[in-house]
């Protein structure tokens, strides 16, 4: 009796393990994906810039040095999960993503998986770059193409178990990876440009949303302020309530750093307003736009 029991136990940890690691598979865009669009490096260098790419990717010191940057990674990352050390991905063919297709680059950004087949950890905001288009990411896989190639190797992440067990990311995916806009409804064209800012490419809402004890944001409570990762102070809301400034004084900010206070911007937002104060005063007037009109 007893060794019938042993063995329908094992088949059921057997069937439970099967189920499971079919659950958590990377969930990969279409082979199709980019065929309708054919990327330009021009445009993809305004979607780079939204996206922040270089804020994190480049070597850490050489956020601001005149040229293309080069996106060698090495940046840390502190969380509660462990510290997360950004990837080397300049078009080197060896350290870098230069042998990596078109295809298997958007699956990186916008999924989150590895050209291995292997989930990224959502340190890296795929989760909101899902929201982008599919020709915004041709034109960024395109402006990539064009920068200098970095032989520097990628360093490992320094996170301990369990969290080190990459299969499981799927099953937080499931959870958590919502591609849905958070602010819905018929939206006037400049916020729904604004929505598409700071919702998808801007990502706004991985440092100014609280997240939950596994690392989820926190949609009901969007973009109204979190803890901080690393770790120290808080990070401030930015809705109206939270935040009380006019769309004016937002683009303002955006684009010099002064708040209307002639305080300046300090900490990751240094990062955040060399990028946006690149961008065309219409996108500044539309993130300020999209924020004056959350509730």
């Amino acid at each position: 009796m007893w060794l019938a029991r042993l063995k329908w136990g094992a088949a059921l940890v057997v069937a439970g393990g099967a189920v499971g690691w079919w659950l958590t598979a990377p969930d990969l865009l279409p082979d199709d994906y980019l065929t309708a669009h054919s990327g330009d490096a021009a445009a993809g260098e305004s979607v780079f810039i939204a996206a922040g790419c270089a804020s994190c990717h480049t070597a850490p010191g050489a956020e601001y040095v005149e040229g293309p940057p080069v996106l060698a990674g090495g940046q840390r990352f502190e969380t509660a999960f462990g510290t997360f050390i950004a990837p080397n991905i300049s078009t080197d063919p060896d350290h870098g993503i230069g042998g990596w297709s078109d295809q298997q680059l958007v699956n990186a950004i916008q999924r989150g998986i590895s050209p291995g087949g292997a989930h990224y950890y959502p340190a890296f905001p795929y989760t909101a770059y899902a929201r982008a288009t599919a020709q915004d990411m041709a034109d960024l896989v395109a402006y990539m193409r064009t920068l200098p190639a970095e032989a520097t190797p990628s360093r490992p992440h320094e996170v301990g178990f369990p969290f080190n067990i990459r299969r499981s990311l799927g099953g937080w995916k499931m959870l958590f990876a919502d591609e849905d806009w958070v602010v819905t409804g018929d939206l006037d064209p400049r916020v729904e440009r604004g929505r598409y800012l700071v919702e998808a490419l801007g990502h706004c809402g991985e440092c100014h949303t609280p997240r939950n004890a596994l690392g989820g944001l926190d949609r009901g409570n969007w973009l109204t302020g979190a803890e901080n990762p690393d770790g120290e102070g808080r990070i401030p809301g930015i809705t109206p309530a939270e935040l009380g400034w006019s769309a004016p004084d937002i683009a303002a900010y955006l684009e010099s750093g002064f708040t209307p206070d002639f305080d300046t911007a300090g900490g990751s937002m240094v990062a955040v307003i060399e990028n946006t104060s690149r961008l065309p005063e219409e996108d500044r007037a539309a993130i300020a736009a999209y924020l004056t009109a959350l509730p």
